[in-house]
């Protein structure tokens, strides 16, 4: 592993590490009521959290206190979320505890992780050299993606599904956190 390769990887777990202690307290405080929620639901939810970032960056000003990273650090739990709900049966209970929820976040932080050390490798960490605001754009990109999938009942011809699609955002996510963190910006 590079030492560029290496760095990233620490990164990348400490900001999980984040949003994992986040989805922990929220777990406690409010159990897996997210389970009740479609997977479109879920999709609009994160896409909220992507246009809340967008018209911050392009108004260049915010008028409610809860900054872009921790809108950053949501869509990173969603998107696990998401994967969560895709892979479960429709018979499986909505409430989980937190004993059944924390494997199952962790399955799924493994997969997107290693699937970004991967792309990461391929691409050369081209994502350092790019903007927050370019990211954030991908990021809405996928999500109508994901949304045009969902409206095809989950049909794509050539394309990737919507699990593919919710591990690229978070990925993106956890890279616009990273860049983030570099430069002092933690709003």
């Amino acid at each position: 592993m590079s030492e560029s390769t290496d760095l990233t990887s620490r990164q990348y777990h400490a900001i999980i590490a984040k949003c994992r202690a986040l989805f922990l307290d929220k777990t406690r405080d409010y159990g897996t009521a997210w389970r009740i929620l479609r997977l479109p639901s879920l999709t609009d939810q994160i896409y909220i959290k992507a246009n809340r970032i967008r018209s911050i960056q392009q108004k260049g000003k915010q008028l409610i206190e809860d900054g872009i990273a921790g809108e950053f650090v949501a869509i990173v739990n969603y998107c696990i979320m998401a994967n969560i709900q895709a892979s479960l049966p429709q018979s499986a209970p909505i409430e989980l505890g937190l004993e059944k929820a924390l494997p199952l976040y962790d399955a799924q932080v493994k997969i997107t992780a290693d699937l970004q050390l991967n792309k990461n490798h391929d691409y050369g960490e081209a994502w350092r050299q790019m903007r927050v605001s370019s990211m954030t754009d991908i990021i809405l990109m996928k999500l109508l993606r994901i949304k045009q999938i969902e409206d095809n009942a989950g049909h794509t011809l050539v394309s990737e599904g919507v699990d593919a699609n919710y591990r690229d955002i978070m990925n993106y996510s956890i890279f616009c956190l990273i860049q983030m963190g570099e430069s002092g910006i933690d709003q």
